[in-house]
């Protein structure tokens, strides 16, 4: 079957669209990636989405008219991805402008943007979204999703396998091995905590919105990060939670951000964006550790995946940090770090067409296994 997967995260650059193909089993699917696009926000787009992830006030009227907006950018990647209409059904996160893990004092709950009924019509074709929903109802976290699709597109090894997605923030799958007592464990996952989030905005904020993000590292290349106040940072309740966890930009956004440039010292520009960059880095070497010390479970190789995998200043800060296990990037294994969460939620779409579960209580802490997704077909 030929599913359409449409993503768009925490960086709110634009949608990345996947056509893929998918048979076989469901947890062992054969698959083939045929097309990629990404498609770019315009700017004032991605401007209000940043805004609006960072609890910055919207009218009704200007809620519906980001929403509309939204789902207009995914039908057009999505067109420019299918232009001959071969996918028979897609898959849609939408996007998410606030994330609220469940707590002692609230249950979980999570909003991702889009006007699905207008996607399926516009495309002609149905669209699954609402993925989190499900998973929230049944007390999880609802995210992250993509580690069981890490572990059904990537399949096992001879040891555990990490797979980390560096998108504005950064999260990690594990994935059990293929033989050994450690066969029969269960595939785990969590969000670490900012990867490309709070190195963006600090680079938007500094070229006074000329630069979007760090290219290539060349800002933290000609710096060098404070560690002491990495350290310290590390050391803040967040950091110190036992998966499950999720975050997001409302965790991790502009008021964060600016907590941090005050406490740092009177650092020059490259040291302080060098310093965000390594504690990128510093928050999944620490949960790494403390997995390997909790529950002796210590990967083999880390696979890197998103926007930050291009980024050689941080992918050097995980290599040095992450010892011990062999850093690749996705590319490497023909999955192309763009591509992996619009394929993961085109296999999420298809398991939703097979009522296969897609989350996973050991991950998410749902109280069960569960179906994702809602269906909205075509007027």
């Amino acid at each position: 079957m030929r599913v359409l997967g449409l993503m768009s995260g925490t960086s709110a650059d634009g949608v990345d669209a996947v056509l893929a193909e998918f048979s076989g089993s469901p947890a062992e699917p054969k698959w083939s990636l045929l097309n990629l696009v990404c498609t770019p926000y315009p700017e004032d787009l991605r401007q209000t989405v940043v805004n609006a992830g960072q609890g910055i006030r919207l009218n009704s009227r200007e809620w519906l008219e980001l929403s509309e907006s939204i789902t207009e950018v995914h039908a057009q990647a999505a067109l420019a991805c299918d232009p001959s209409a071969q996918a028979e059904l897609v898959g849609s996160h939408g996007q998410t402008v606030w994330h609220r893990p469940p707590h002692k004092n609230h249950r979980g709950a999570s909003w991702q943007i889009l006007q699905a009924p207008l996607l399926a019509e516009l495309l002609k074709r149905p669209v699954v979204h609402d993925f989190r929903a499900a998973d929230l109802a049944l007390g999880g976290q609802g995210a992250p999703l993509v580690p069981m699709a890490d572990a059904a597109l990537l399949g096992r090894v001879g040891g555990w396998r990490g797979v980390l997605n560096l998108g504005g923030i950064a999260n990690l799958t594990l994935i059990p091995p293929r033989s050994g007592p450690d066969r029969l464990a269960s595939v785990l996952g969590w969000d670490c905590g900012p990867a490309n989030s709070l190195i963006d905005l600090a680079v938007q904020q500094i070229s006074k919105g000329k630069l979007a993000f760090d290219h290539d590292g060349i800002i933290a290349a000609s710096g060098h990060p404070h560690t002491t106040t990495i350290e310290r940072w590390l050391k803040e309740p967040f950091f110190q939670l036992p998966p499950p966890k999720s975050t997001g930009r409302e965790q991790f956004g502009l008021a964060d951000l600016e907590q941090r440039l005050e406490e740092l010292p009177k650092l020059s520009t490259a040291n302080r964006v060098a310093t965000l960059t390594a504690f990128s880095a510093a928050v999944v070497a620490q949960d790494l550790d403390n997995l390997r010390i909790r529950n002796l479970v210590g990967p083999l190789e880390l696979i890197v995946a998103g926007g930050g995998s291009r980024n050689p200043v941080l992918m050097n800060e995980l290599r040095q940090r992450c010892r011990g296990m062999r850093l690749l990037n996705s590319d490497e294994l023909g999955l192309s770090a763009e591509a992996r969460e619009g394929l993961a939620f085109a296999l999420l779409a298809w398991w939703h067409y097979l009522q296969h579960p897609g989350n996973a209580p050991a991950i998410t802490g749902a109280k069960r296994a569960a179906v994702l997704g809602v269906r909205a077909d075509p007027a």
